[in-house]
């Protein structure tokens, strides 16, 4: 009997916005203590990482399978277990020219990143790097949107860590694959599913009309939520941020901000850490536009910050289970109490009216659409003009992890571009820092550094003004 399961609609949309100058993998780039990596003949121990990282792929069975797409664009790809699965294909070593420097191991980065997941495999790539200096590891990965969301992508990197250094060797369990549909089997199996769904729906919006109280209730909480996205600023601004040149090559650039300090800014001034995090990143912006000549007086950006919807019971869950909301950035704001006062007020706002439900809604729709029209959609996103830029900000664990005894000491998230966006702000909080990953085209964001600069003196500059204000 044939097992498989069929990607979500928004899991599936990845993969239609994907071109070959747009991989929508997500990405990461992390630093390790070296030493637990070697032997005692300095070798890297590659096939004890191997063994390692098979081992837990029990807990997360999806990374063994890869992608079946329905004969004639009918339906949306299924999961199948890969039959040729080879843990050497996405476990790789390379290794920089003693002694790698951080801008040699930034340069590779880009370079593994630019480059599209294979389709025939499952996709996800893992690749270690030795010859840093200071005898230290560093780990590239990489996996594809349609596979893990944000928040679920920290999961994973939780089973793959351990919460300490104690680290015993590991067999792999046995895995048989389950045999896959053919073609045809599949495509009957799809079409039949079309024909029942809109049946669902109906049967969806009966159960709704036998409780009307509770319909409009719902309604009207819906319609609240759905008016925030067409106000008067629903268009972004057109600044040099978005373009529709964006290439094939890309710019990595890092920043960190201790967590201790964001939480005495928020001590000070209230609101929550993630509107410190949008007012430090807002300073940042105002900062690069006006070093590039623009004038950004009164000038507010839209940035889509994307809001996981996975409860309790779905962690270490793979796919996507997030919503969005457009948050208004005041750069041309200059005080930092103030620009942060305005962006509280705004998330404050758009919380209240339950943003994210609207979102989450249309995203839903996307479940029952044709893929002829997920594929219209796709292009769509790539001309959008509804936004600026992505901020994402992943919580991770604020406890130290390890990998085969090795401590993680920093990572650096990378989150993928789309065409008319030329940079995203990925933002990752582990054990005691918020680690930033700006992530941008190679051309139309050729001052990425810029940004980093940016970033450390806008949260040098909340910060001291947080330590005045406190005295």
């Amino acid at each position: 009997m044939s097992s498989y399961e069929r990607l979500a609609a928004l899991d599936a949309s990845f993969l239609h916005m994907e071109r070959l100058e747009y991989p929508m993998h997500v990405g990461a780039v992390s630093v390790f203590e070296g030493a637990p990596f070697f032997d005692s003949d300095g070798h890297f121990r590659l096939a004890e990482v191997r063994d390692l990282v098979e081992s837990r792929l029990a807990l997360i069975p999806r990374y063994h399978k890869r992608l079946m797409f329905v004969q004639f664009d009918q339906g949306r790809p299924v999961w199948i277990d890969d039959d040729h699965f080879d843990i050497g294909y996405h476990v790789r070593l390379t290794a920089l020219p003693k002694p790698g420097s951080w801008e040699q191991l930034v340069a590779l980065t880009q370079t593994i990143e630019e480059q599209l997941l294979d389709r025939e495999r499952p996709l996800w790539e893992l690749w270690f790097v030795e010859g840093l200096a200071d005898c230290k590891v560093a780990l590239i990965q990489k996996t594809h949107h349609a596979l893990v969301d944000g928040v679920s992508g920290v999961d994973v990197a939780t089973m793959l860590l351990d919460m300490s250094p104690e680290h015993l060797p590991v067999e792999p369990p046995g895995w048989i694959p389950e045999p896959a549909p053919t073609a045809s089997q599949l495509l009957v199996e799809t079409l039949r599913e079309r024909v029942t769904e809109p049946a669902e729906i109906m049967r969806t919006v009966r159960r709704a009309m036998r409780g009307p109280r509770v319909a409009a209730s719902r309604a009207k909480r819906l319609a609240r939520s759905l008016s925030t996205f067409v106000e008067r600023d629903a268009v972004a601004p057109r600044t040099s941020l978005n373009t529709s040149l964006t290439g094939r090559h890309r710019r990595l650039a890092t920043a960190r901000v201790s967590l201790d300090d964001v939480k005495r800014i928020r001590r000070t001034y209230g609101g929550t850490v993630n509107d410190v995090v949008l007012s430090g990143v807002s300073g940042a912006l105002a900062r690069l536009l006006q070093s590039r000549g623009e004038d950004i007086g009164g000038m507010s950006l839209r940035a889509l910050c994307p809001v996981s919807v996975r409860d309790d019971s779905e962690r270490n869950t793979l796919g996507n289970k997030v919503s969005a909301m457009f948050i208004t950035l005041p750069i041309g704001i200059a005080d930092p109490a103030e620009r942060l006062d305005a962006i509280h007020t705004n998330t404050k706002y758009l919380k209240e009216r339950e943003q994210a439900v609207g979102a989450d809604f249309l995203l839903g729709l996307t479940t029952y659409a044709a893929p002829t029209l997920m594929n219209l959609a796709a292009r769509v996103v790539h001309r959008q003009p509804f936004i600026n830029l992505v901020v994402t900000n992943v919580p991770g664990p604020q406890t130290p992890l390890y990998l085969m005894g090795a401590r993680m000491l920093e990572a650096f998230p990378i989150v993928p571009l789309t065409r008319n966006l030329s940079v995203v702000v990925g933002i990752l909080s582990y054990d005691g820092v918020l680690y930033f990953g700006l992530y941008g085209d190679r051309d139309a964001c050729s001052d990425i550094e810029a940004l980093a600069t940016a970033l450390d003196d806008s949260f040098a500059e909340m910060l001291e003004q947080a330590e005045e204000f406190g005295t």
